[in-house]
């Protein structure tokens, strides 16, 4: 491959299109970072199915309070006014329709917005956990991944081939390659990185990319 990014970088990325003041939850691991990486004038909320709302970035090593900790079981830290809550209320928040944004890792995505994020196999996530009732609850879904699995293949697919974490839920993807909308069950390139031909993301999609218009360079900081 030619060129991708990291994940910080595409935290960084979808981190850009959070509107100031929006309820978010973020997926366990990488999705995590998006936490890192607020732009300037804009603040969310985030909020932990364990039950915490308005936490902050990771603690430095060595400050952690175990006592606060997110979904992943990692240390958070604290901002003015964050709640605690128990876990029923905090899947009251999801069920309920509170949250503006649930940003999620993923195995699959599909062109149709179904997503898999789980898996019965030997590795990886055995259980489906609250992302079943996040991708349904909250109001917009996005996910973020790497374009491919480590040996090579397509994550962004026609139809998922693992148990699915929720149907028709996704409509943005941020990928180590490009910005990929899901619209009318296609995946529509927003933004690729200019170092990569059209050609080139295509070909390491499992589907059909769909062009309306023009397209941007997917540029992102040095992180």
């Amino acid at each position: 491959m030619k060129a991708k990014l990291s994940n910080a970088q595409m935290a960084w990325r979808a981190a850009q299109d959070i509107a100031d003041g929006a309820y978010v939850n973020l997926g366990i691991g990488f999705p995590e970072m998006v936490a890192k990486f607020q732009p300037p004038g804009r603040q969310a909320v985030f909020h932990t199915e364990n039950g915490v709302l308005n936490f902050g970035e990771a603690p430095a090593q060595g400050e952690e309070d175990w006592d606060l900790i997110n979904a992943g079981k990692k240390a958070i830290t604290l901002k003015p006014g964050a709640a605690f809550f128990h876990h029923a209320d905090s899947f009251g928040m999801v069920r309920g329709g509170h949250l503006d944004v649930a940003i999620l890792g993923a195995y699959e995505v599909a062109e149709t917005g179904d997503l898999a994020n789980w898996s019965t196999g030997p590795t990886g996530i055995p259980a489906v956990g609250g992302a079943m009732d996040l991708v349904h609850g909250a109001k917009r879904v996005a996910v973020i991944t790497d374009h491919v699995t480590r040996d090579g293949k397509p994550k962004l697919v026609k139809r998922c081939s693992l148990p699915l974490t929720g149907v028709a839920c996704v409509t943005r993807v941020y990928t180590s390659l490009a910005v990929i909308d899901i619209e009318n069950r296609q995946f529509v390139l927003r933004e690729k990185l200019p170092q990569l031909s059209f050609d080139d993301v295509q070909a390491l999609t499992g589907a059909a990319l769909v062009v309306e218009g023009t397209f941007a360079d997917l540029v992102v900081p040095e992180l």
